[in-house]
């Protein structure tokens, strides 16, 4: 089968991420992504930016290593939880994950319909068609679970508002609820273009520096920790066991922020 995909803007941005991953589990294999091998092979797409954008790949690379690990180490801490996984994409760690009760996949109407149509899904996995600053509250079963929502290459692609207007349904969602955000420097914001993308009209727009910056914008969320991309890349490209102590390559690299959101 062969599904062709007509998507501009940031919605065109997954189909690079998952060819992404899907290259890597073909060839180095820092990450096994079966699920994304069987997606490229269905999708009738030109992914030759894609392949030759090294940077990007590399970034998607290290951004799916630490939140595996994240989440992973978040599930096994709490058995039976609920996962939102906001601009989902073409995301497929719900199945590589285990010992959540429901995993929810939310992004644009244009998007769920083309995952839909490539990944038909139901029971423990549902596919939530909004946006991430609507009030997608009413969709979510499991109010009193433990919680965790997922951002991930989302916030560069927003403003200040945006994102805290996602923060607002995500804490009148859930008492309690841990975030794991992505988030990118603003001079990096200012300055870099991904190759991959030029032509899909995606720009990053926002950036902030670290957990505490964020948290300062986000009434009720406190920040309990980060992790710079550098991490990720380490676990590939050895040069950066070297460059993740040098302060200014981690606070360049994007970084994954961990928030929680406490019962009042």
């Amino acid at each position: 089968m062969n599904e062709t995909v007509n998507l501009s803007g940031v919605p065109e941005t997954m189909l690079q991420t998952v060819y992404a991953r899907a290259k890597e589990t073909r060839t180095r294999g820092a990450i096994h992504d079966d699920k994304a091998v069987e997606l490229v092979e269905k999708l009738h797409y030109d992914f030759s930016l894609a392949d030759k954008d090294a940077a990007m790949s590399s970034g998607v690379i290290a951004r799916t290593i630490v939140l595996d690990h994240l989440v992973q180490d978040y599930l096994a801490a709490h058995p039976g939880a609920v996962v939102v996984n906001i601009a989902c994409g073409l995301d497929t760690r719900c199945y590589r994950m285990q010992g959540y009760t429901h995993w929810y996949n939310l992004d644009l109407p244009e998007t769920i319909n083309v995952r839909a149509r490539l990944l038909p899904e139901s029971g423990a996995i549902s596919q939530i068609a909004q946006s991430a600053m609507e009030d997608w509250s009413g969709e979510i079963a499991e109010k009193d679970a433990p919680a965790l929502v997922i951002m991930e290459g989302l916030t560069m692609y927003l403003t200040q508002t945006d994102v805290q207007q996602i923060f607002a349904v995500i804490a009148k969602c859930f008492g309690k609820a841990t975030v794991f955000v992505e988030i990118m420097n603003p001079s990096v914001v200012k300055h870099m273009k991904e190759k991959s993308i030029e032509g899909s009209h995606a720009k990053f727009t926002w950036g902030v520096r670290g957990g505490a910056e964020l948290q300062a914008l986000l009434p009720g969320f406190t920040c309990t920790g980060e992790h710079s991309l550098v991490e990720g890349m380490a676990e590939f490209m050895p040069i950066y066991k070297v460059l993740g102590k040098i302060p200014a390559a981690r606070s360049i690299s994007n970084k994954i922020v961990l928030l929680e959101k406490s019962a009042k």
